[in-house]
């Protein structure tokens, strides 16, 4: 093994983002012999932007930005929630998928993780608030308080790279499926059946 490769395994850098139209999450943090450490957090406000295609651009431009300053070696992102709002989850999806063009554009490896399993690797409890991410986030991470953010977009962003940080050391779960009967045996829990009355 090369010493390069052996300052690889020792050091990563891992960006975290959570998606979204209006304010969009980032958080990364290094790696230094197994020791997790914020690096930065913050958010990218599209608030005062109305055109749903310059606010795309911004997202990439900035996630462009903050790649090129911190050069992560993967990016891990907050997969969308599925709500019953079709068009909430249009412009979601299309948040996501700029940033996730931006991390590619780079050569920077995406990892996804649904909210459950974020909130579930952090707190313990799937259902946790963000308040609850947050404040655990920043007892793991020895955050000062003055250094937590106004959004909370930044810590679930920051949550998101924690939580592929804890990924890291286990091995991969293969996810594919061979057509929908495979999908149905394979995750029989997140069917819902008809009610019986």
């Amino acid at each position: 093994m090369t010493t390069l490769q052996q300052q690889q395994i020792k050091e990563k850098v891992i960006l975290g983002i959570d998606p979204g139209t209006n304010v969009m999450g980032y958080g990364v943090i290094k790696i230094l012999e197994r020791k997790p450490s914020m690096v930065a957090m913050g958010v990218i406000d599209m608030r005062k932007t109305d055109d749903p295609y310059l606010r795309l651009g911004h997202i990439f431009d900035r996630i462009t930005g903050i790649i090129d300053e911190y050069l992560p070696d993967e990016m891990a992102i907050e997969a969308p929630f599925f709500g019953k709002n079709v068009q909430s989850m249009l412009k979601l999806g299309r948040a996501q998928g700029v940033a996730i063009a931006a991390a590619i554009h780079h050569d920077v490896p995406i990892h996804e993780y649904a909210p459950l399993k974020i909130k579930m690797a952090i707190t313990g409890q799937g259902q946790a608030s963000k308040e609850q991410v947050a404040g655990m986030l920043q007892r793991l991470l020895k955050i000062n308080q003055s250094e937590m953010p106004h959004f909370m977009d930044a810590t679930d962003a920051l949550g998101a790279a924690y939580c592929h940080f804890l990924q890291m050391g286990r091995p991969s779960v293969d996810n594919k499926y061979h057509g929908w009967k495979d999908f149905i045996n394979k995750n029989k829990n997140r069917l819902s059946h008809p009610s019986t009355k």
